[in-house]
């Protein structure tokens, strides 16, 4: 049996971090990792990897390639990729990714859709 786990990310490692301070209304576009640790709402489209903190809460249609969520998303969720749902996130809205990996403990909440990735 493989033992399926995902990593929590170094801030250190990225170069835009909206902190637990930031209440942020409107569209982010992003093509470099982000991390959300405060309250947005509104729309994200990203060619990059959006990392939603444990204590963030996100209202918002997201597409990136990768989303990895510790904290609360309401909306839809696009991945090019994977979506990660850690033990601690809370996911109301449709997901529709190649991959999902969810802990034990994570709560989904909405549709899911999978298909094959075009290289896959």
């Amino acid at each position: 049996m493989s033992d399926l786990r995902i990593r929590s990310v170094d801030e250190s490692d990225l170069g835009t971090v909206l902190g637990t301070d930031v209440d942020f209304e409107g569209e982010m576009t992003f093509d470099q990792p982000v991390i959300v640790k405060g309250a947005f709402r509104g729309t994200i489209d990203a060619e990059s990897t959006l990392y939603v903190g444990k204590d963030a809460q996100v209202n918002a249609t997201i597409r990136a390639a990768v989303v990895s969520i510790q904290g609360r998303v309401k909306g839809d969720v696009t991945a090019a990729t994977r979506v990660e749902l850690f033990s601690t996130s809370e996911l109301n809205g449709s997901v529709n990714s190649p991959d999902i990996i969810m802990q034990s403990g994570a709560l989904l909440n909405g549709t899911c859709r999978m298909s094959r990735r075009p290289d896959a």
